[in-house]
């Protein structure tokens, strides 16, 4: 699939009800820490979070739906009121419970990946976003690839483009700014 231009990709994410982003390689790094007693351990970008914040203060749902089984990813996201689904091989049993859910359609939802395991969700999404350091398959299948890599910003860069395009981005600022929302 080729890159949509601009114009395309603010009228796809115009439509976003729901942004579902994977946790690993995309709000991180992809690299995975053991501790001695072994708990793993990740670094998420503060930049993400604010981008996350904002959507959130502009009523836009978020989702997380990875592989990983990290108790530590769990309960920061529900923590913070993200809707996550951990330990989830196929991402599709996920993201159908999601939709019902939520009630919303394929079109409404952007979803950002990074791997085999996401490439299905991003086939059916409305918006399908993936990271530089993505394998090569879902760079091939997605809509958009962000310029910050995973773990860097790649996150807030969506969360943007989605707020900009929906005309919300100051309402989401100042709802960020007043606190209304908190990660």
């Amino acid at each position: 699939m080729n890159q949509l231009n601009k114009g395309d990709l603010f009228e796809r994410a115009k439509k976003v009800k729901c942004l579902i982003s994977d946790i690993d390689g995309v709000m991180t790094d992809g690299k995975v820490y053991i501790g001695s007693s072994g708990e793993d351990t990740r670094a998420f970008n503060a930049h993400d979070g604010i981008g996350m914040q904002m959507l959130i203060a502009a009523g836009i749902h978020l989702a997380v739906i990875t592989t990983s089984n990290s108790n530590v990813i769990y309960e920061r996201m529900q923590k913070v009121g993200i809707l996550c689904f951990c330990g989830q091989i196929d991402k599709r049993k996920a993201y159908t419970q999601l939709k019902e859910e939520l009630q919303l359609h394929d079109a409404d939802f952007a979803y950002i990946g990074d791997d085999l395991s996401d490439l299905m969700i991003m086939k059916q999404v409305g918006l399908g976003v993936t990271v530089p350091n993505a394998v090569q398959q879902v760079k091939e299948w997605s809509h958009w690839i962000t310029e910050r890599s995973g773990g860097e910003g790649a996150v807030r860069e969506i969360c943007e483009i989605i707020l900009m395009s929906q005309d919300k981005f100051e309402m989401a600022l100042e709802g960020y700014l007043a606190g209304t929302a908190c990660l």
